[in-house]
């Protein structure tokens, strides 16, 4: 994993670790798929709707935080997605 990558997880653990209640049990990866950077948040049951939001608005703003980072950077593309 690069810097980038590396950053841009870190960005995005740092947020979720600030959002849920068991921030021990919260983890935050991220693995290349191509040219795109796959971050995984998974949490326990009863955070997952601290990190969705109501209408999915706290996950889209996780979302639209990691691709500004991104395009900072390299560019690459950044998929967040939230694991059950």
């Amino acid at each position: 994993m690069d810097e980038g990558a590396q950053d841009i997880t870190e960005l995005v653990k740092g947020i979720v670790l600030a959002l849920v209640d068991e921030p021990d049990q919260a983890e935050v990866t991220s693995v290349y798929e191509g040219e795109t950077i796959i971050v995984s948040i998974q949490v326990t049951p009863d955070d997952v709707g601290k990190i969705i939001g109501r209408q999915g608005r706290i996950i889209k703003s996780i979302r639209t935080l990691a691709r500004a980072a991104s395009s900072l950077g390299d560019g690459e593309q950044v998929e967040v997605e939230v694991l059950d």
